[in-house]
């Protein structure tokens, strides 16, 4: 990997703040949609759960499609940017439109209504935004130590996103007149929020010529031959035959091969989905403050606990992977402490001890943050591997996985959350939940998470991309000056 600096400082904040669009769309669908669903359209929480699921199906299809999409677009502002730029419109149509389910329609028209919004948001316009907003990580520079420092800033941006919306929008609900109006105002307003910055975003940045990405990978002639050997139905370069272009032409069927052959790429898409998973159940943490602290409020309280300890340990990541001299040891110890301290928040809660939980919730934000800030310089790795070992660059197709992720991870998430409700017997807008409904929130609250980190953990400990470049270099020879 080079050591040539790439971007100035504004490139780096001008990217990082992408993911604010990106947030005020997730994390104000994760955390409020099941609640204003249930509570203000009517509808029955696991209904809405099975919908979600269904939805998912879908979202399997879009996203390798339009990585593929990515990787073969090729206009005046590059590949990625145009993708991220305008399904964003969609973005925020579809995002009001989730909120302002018409309150006159009769119930089946509601969860119509409901499907046909959610998975056009999910399964077209966020995901062809969100994946081109990830592969720029690849796009824009060479640098690893750039890759870190932009990861870590778009997640501080992130968290700082979702900290907000966790704490503010109750509020703002209710003072633009509570219900269904209020929410749909909420809505609009961070529709247009998400608009604006995504498209500040998109001209902060700019992707570097096609020559300048392809020397990644000096060894060009070892890695051909090893992809003719172990990939004989793909395209590739064949000096005496081919043009140069013919060489990088490849089906969606040849992508999702590249894609499996690559274990680390298997390995982080399961890491990110159940990091969405572990985010999507937190944020239904509304109703375990509403039935079983008292108050709503205290969802704000707990997002503080989260993302101030996250937004510092972002802050030191940059920092503290040079020191490792490199992400494994830092994210495998990161989540093995974060494990361990969530299973302390879960001792807080059933003593009803809320410092402790605070203070623990704090403690594993803080291990977690690490993984945060570097995933993106992970799946960028993961992408060097494929190209190393196959000769294909595949970046947008690489960071399908993320967008994969955020939809899976958060959508099971979400839809786990309305068939635990129901199966708890919750009982909407009710004064007091039935033992069952407490019992069950206690599980999703406080056990799911705990459970979910330790499965990181386990993938974690195989996630040792790195090492794998770096072998793959000393066996062909590739010298630093080479890279």
């Amino acid at each position: 990997m080079t050591d040539r600096r790439y971007l100035k400082w504004y490139n780096k904040i001008g990217y990082g703040a992408g993911d604010i669009a990106g947030n005020v769309i997730y994390a104000f669908i994760s955390t409020f949609i099941m609640i204003y669903l249930t509570d203000t359209a009517g509808l029955n929480a696991g209904i809405v759960g099975t919908l979600m699921m269904i939805s998912k199906f879908f979202d399997g299809f879009t996203d390798v499609i339009f990585g593929a999409l990515i990787d073969k677009t090729k206009t005046k502002m590059g590949k990625a940017r145009p993708w991220m730029l305008w399904p964003y419109i969609g973005n925020s149509v579809m995002l009001v439109a989730l909120f302002a389910v018409p309150m006159e329609f009769g119930d089946v028209a509601k969860y119509a209504y409901f499907f046909i919004c959610y998975t056009l948001l999910h399964a077209v316009f966020y995901t062809a935004n969100n994946i081109a907003y990830s592969a720029l990580t690849a796009l824009i520079t060479r640098n690893g130590n750039e890759r870190v420092q932009m990861g870590s800033i778009r997640f501080i941006f992130a968290f700082s996103t979702s900290l907000l919306i966790q704490w503010g929008t109750v509020k703002a609900v209710e003072l633009f007149g509570g219900g269904a109006e209020g929410w749909r105002t909420v809505a609009i307003i961070y529709a247009i929020i998400g608009l604006v910055v995504n498209t500040i975003s998109v001209f902060s940045v700019k992707e570097l010529p096609e020559k300048e990405l392809e020397k990644e990978n000096p060894a060009d002639e070892e890695a051909a031959k090893f992809s003719a050997e172990a990939f004989p139905d793909l395209e590739l370069a064949d000096k005496d035959n081919r043009t140069k272009d013919e060489s990088k032409k490849y089906t969606l069927i040849d992508a999702a091969k590249l894609l499996l052959s690559n274990k680390y790429y298997v390995l982080i898409c399961g890491v990110y989905i159940l990091t969405q998973l572990f985010s999507a159940t937190l944020s239904m943490g509304i109703y375990y403050m509403t039935y079983i602290l008292g108050d709503a409020d205290m969802l704000g309280t707990f997002s503080l606990a989260i993302n101030v300890p996250m937004i510092c340990g972002l802050l030191i990541t940059p920092f503290l992977v040079k020191k490792c001299k490199g992400m494994y040891k830092l994210n495998l110890t990161g989540y093995l402490i974060s494990t361990i301290a969530r299973a302390l928040v879960m001792v807080g809660g059933y003593m009803q001890n809320i410092p402790m939980m605070l203070i623990f919730t704090g403690v594993a934000a803080i291990a977690m943050s690490p993984m945060q800030g570097d995933l993106n310089a992970l799946i960028a790795a993961c992408s060097d591997y494929t190209y190393r070992t196959t000769g294909k660059r595949i970046d947008g197709t690489m960071y399908s996985c993320s967008s994969l992720g955020v939809k899976i991870g958060g959508g099971i998430g979400t839809a786990l959350t309305g068939w635990l409700l129901a199966a708890g017997g919750y009982v909407a807008n009710a004064p007091v939940q039935p033992e069952s409904c407490i019992n069950m929130l206690n599980f999703m609250y406080l056990w799911l998470p705990m459970l979910l980190n330790l499965l990181i953990t386990l993938l974690l400990s195989r996630l040792n991309v790195e090492k794998a470049n770096e072998d793959w270099d000393k066996t062909h020879a590739v010298t630093t000056e080479e890279v």
